[in-house]
């Protein structure tokens, strides 16, 4: 009877965990390979354009930081996402992002725990950022919150792994998961940041490309994105 009853309660919790799997949707893409149908640039005015399979971004002088956006939100999700960034030029993958319309203050905590005021302009973009950093600092892959507290809610100087997993003028790949208040990313395989925060449910996913002040370099400094995919969790 023990025996049958194990058997029963072990069929129960694989139809749970099948369902579950299941209910979750299949990886789609958030790039359609021909236009940027379902994406609109805010910020600045960094040339964003498309070469085959790529979306590229390209920095231009005197410009703020500039990101294209999903015009879709999206909460609890899997982004798969293949980047190759110049060496000089930063930039990051923003994910539960927003953009209000009008200006407004946000009640955040600064890196001591101590509340703050953010003041966030019209049009400002801000949220969660992970990182595309192909400085000796190697980053990629920590999260920072732009536009809002302005640090790392997680950085890698504490994970050698995955600073040096990252790829210098190569491609890498970037796996990003998002469930409730628990955000989790991958470069290249690597673990990299894991943490919980539980200021945005949701928002818009943007691929950034960074301010470079006053300077004009020949060749410009560029970021590239291709394979860009989803998946909801459900």
């Amino acid at each position: 009877m023990k025996t049958l009853l194990r058997c029963a309660a072990c069929t129960v919790l694989l139809c749970c965990a099948a369902r579950a799997f299941a209910d979750d949707g299949e990886f789609t893409p958030l790039f359609n390979g021909t236009d940027l149908t379902g994406w609109v640039q805010q910020g600045g005015v960094a040339k964003y354009a498309i070469e085959g399979d790529e979306i590229v971004g390209t920095a231009v002088p005197n410009t703020s930081n500039s990101f294209l956006c999903t015009q879709q939100h999206y909460g609890d999700f899997e982004l798969e996402v293949d980047f190759k960034v110049s060496a000089e030029l930063n930039s990051g993958i923003q994910i539960r992002s927003n953009a209000f319309s009008a200006p407004a203050v946000l009640s955040v905590t600064d890196e001591s725990g101590n509340p703050k005021a953010a003041k966030v302009s019209p049009g400002r973009v801000h949220g969660y950022q992970v990182e595309i950093d192909p400085s000796d600092r190697s980053y990629s892959g920590g999260v920072y919150d732009e536009g809002r507290r302005g640090y790392f809610l997680q950085d890698l100087s504490q994970n050698e792994a995955a600073r040096k997993a990252f790829k210098q003028g190569d491609w890498n790949t970037f796996r990003i998961r998002c469930e409730g208040d628990h955000i989790q990313t991958w470069i290249n395989g690597v673990a990299a940041a894991d943490f919980h925060d539980a200021m945005t449910p949701s928002g818009f996913i943007a691929l950034q490309v960074h301010g470079i002040g006053d300077r004009n370099p020949d060749p410009p400094l560029q970021v590239r994105w291709r394979k860009i995919m989803i998946r909801e969790l459900k």
